[in-house]
């Protein structure tokens, strides 16, 4: 499984996801909601490798949404917002 992050912009970040199949998802990163979560102690892209690997130990890539904003992903796991508070 290969995880890549391309800066789109400050805010978006285009996430390709390989595994036995490939998926594509556009993700939106707020400063303020990246510092909320992080308190600014990795980047928005570390943030996004890591909410992945999060996401893909609970589900498969295909059912990831293709485009989102971050903090969506704690209303589906609320543990979320804590396992990323340690990265």
């Amino acid at each position: 499984m290969t995880i890549s992050v391309i800066a789109k912009s400050q805010d978006t970040f285009e996430v390709v996801v390989s595994t036995q199949s490939t998926t594509t998802h556009l993700v939106t990163v707020s400063d303020a909601i990246h510092t909320q979560l992080t308190n600014g102690n990795i980047s928005k892209e570390t943030l996004l490798e890591k909410s992945f690997e999060f996401l893909l130990e609970r589900e498969p890539n295909t059912t990831i949404l293709s485009q989102f904003k971050i903090e969506v992903i704690s209303q589906y796991f609320p543990d979320y917002v804590g396992a990323a508070g340690k990265w």
